[in-house]
């Protein structure tokens, strides 16, 4: 489509990178299988154009080329990206880009050089030959019947550097037959103004029917400003991965531009369907990766319409606009109440009417009293929010517990060279007194162990739970061996696979972490 008609069209296209450039972040290997299932979740979302890899730099990616080609996409076109020729040599004999063909890709991405500095230091060749190999490399895969996007990797370095050399290398590749031309800022340390004035510059001195694309990446927090930046100034094609992955700190968001353009700036990426899996889809990807979601990330994270001012609680209370850009639900992400020592009555009143309590506004009132002596104690009921639930639930006259602990006892022993650690307990069950002892490979996991050996007896549905994560922090360590710790438990039931978290606080590690634990079994319990 050309550019004219795309600008009339308000249309912007999602090209992900997560396959390739999302990949080089450090402490992320996707399995070929990995890379498959991320294609699909991303062609579902509805991206233009997947990234899939580099076919001429491992096995790996090869593999990857020939597995996706007997999957049909619906919405992604899935491209493959490489280098322009090689210096010297001409493009039916460059190894890279006969890869490229071999791949069988609808859409071919090729990186060439526009700062002088890399055409001199890094390939070590002259400005002339640099573009000769842009053109040639160009025109070539365009005759093979290729959609081509040409990468211009460090433009903005490039173009501040030597703009009428920098210009060069992109109307080669625009006269050669690039669809798109990409101004890349590949060590991300431009500003968005900077952006913005060059990318209208190179919009003025290109053919409209040539696409202008963005890629930044986020060395100086400004990737996704910097896109945004771009594409207000003429740019219709935007790269960038899920998450933010990349190399070094990352690049440029895309869980963050895709809403920022269709929700802030008027231009189409996806419909509105497929914008509120946007939550999950990082998610997924995150699950993939095997890191951790960040929770802070905008629009997706789980902090992301969380509050926890009681000011804030208040207003939102009153109209859901007050302290919220957007409606949650758009990205498929939800309004969270937070509970803490800095919590109002209207905090408190929203938890209750998520555990499903119905709490009046005296009880409110004695609910956020507790929690603040609470928190001033250790507790972060932010971070547990089972203990939470429980607490407002305890305070419910007619509230009866499934279980009471009469007692327990751990000790540590050294026997043989060899440490070894057990517990007895007695719990209180429909009026049944019930002694258990158990053995564990520490006191914690003793007491875990013996409590659950109790519970197990009335309650034999609580064999799919499982602890996931055991978390420690000392609160003042300027006290020593005295000081107060809080421990963090997360759960997992592993049939239904709900998540809760539970948190315990003392002087006693033990004794913190008996608290949390045994409120991780009753709110199992009372779901």
């Amino acid at each position: 489509m050309r550019v004219r008609e795309q600008m009339m069209s308000n249309v912007v296209y999602i090209y992900d990178t997560t396959l390739r450039d999302g990949t080089q972040r450090e402490g992320i290997s996707l399995s070929l299988q990995d890379k498959l299932r991320i294609a699909k979740r991303l062609d579902q979302f509805g991206v233009h154009y997947i990234e899939g890899g580099w076919p001429g730099s491992n096995p790996k990616d090869a593999e990857f080329f020939n597995a996706v080609k007997r999957i049909q996409f619906e919405h992604a076109k899935i491209a493959a990206f490489g280098s322009t020729r090689r210096r010297d040599t001409k493009p039916a004999d460059d190894p890279n880009l006969q890869a490229l063909l071999a791949a069988e890709t609808p859409v071919v991405t090729l990186v060439g050089k526009s700062w002088d500095l890399h055409v001199r230091d890094v390939l070590n060749t002259d400005n002339e030959e640099n573009l000769a190999m842009i053109g040639e490399s160009v025109a070539y895969m365009a005759e093979q019947g290729k959609e081509v996007v040409y990468d211009a990797e460090h433009f903005f370095d490039g173009y501040k550097a030597n703009p009428e050399y920098a210009l060069l290398t992109v109307q080669v590749a625009a006269e050669n037959g690039a669809a798109c031309v990409t101004l890349c800022d590949t060590n991300g340390g431009c500003l968005p103004w900077e952006v913005a004035r060059i990318t209208r510059e190179v919009r003025a001195a290109l053919p409209s029917t040539t696409q202008i694309g963005i890629h930044t990446h986020d060395d100086s927090g400004c990737g996704v400003a910097n896109s945004l930046a771009a594409i207000d100034a003429g740019a219709v094609h935007v790269q960038g991965t899920i998450n933010g992955y990349g190399e070094r700190v990352g690049n440029a968001n895309l869980c963050a531009i895709i809403p920022d353009l269709q929700l802030k700036m008027g231009r189409q990426c996806i419909s509105d369907e497929q914008m509120g899996s946007l939550s999950d889809l990082a998610s997924y990807v995150s699950e993939i990766a095997n890191l951790s979601p960040d929770t802070h990330a905008p629009y997706v994270g789980a902090s992301a319409f969380a509050h926890k001012g009681g000011i804030h609680v208040a207003a939102m209370r009153k109209n859901k606009l007050s302290y919220q850009h957007i409606d949650p639900a758009i990205v498929g992400n939800e309004q969270r109440t937070v509970i803490s020592e800095l919590s109002g009555r209207g905090n408190v009143l929203d938890k209750a009417i998520e555990f499903g309590l119905d709490v009046d506004k005296d009880e409110a009132r004695a609910i956020l009293d507790e929690i603040k002596r609470l928190e001033s104690e250790g507790f972060a009921f932010e971070a547990g929010e089972a203990s939470m639930a429980l607490l407002v639930r305890r305070m419910k006259q007619d509230y009866s517990a499934p279980f009471e602990v009469s007692d327990f006892t751990t000790w540590i022993s050294r026997r043989d060279g060899e440490s070894h650690s057990d517990a007895t307990i007695k719990v209180l069950i429909d009026g049944e007194m019930i002694h258990t002892a158990a053995s564990g490979n520490g006191p914690v996991n003793a007491l875990s162990m013996a409590l659950r050996k109790a519970l197990f007896t009335k309650y034999p549905q609580l064999e799919s739970i499982h602890l996931t994560d055991y978390k420690v922090r000392i609160l003042d360590g300027e006290n020593g061996t005295e000081a107060q710790t809080r421990v963090l438990i997360d759960f997992i039931d592993e049939e239904t696979e709900e998540r809760w978290s539970t948190v315990g606080a003392s002087t006693n590690i033990i004794e913190a972490s008996w608290r949390a634990l045994a409120d991780s079994y009753e709110f199992a319990l009372l779901q």
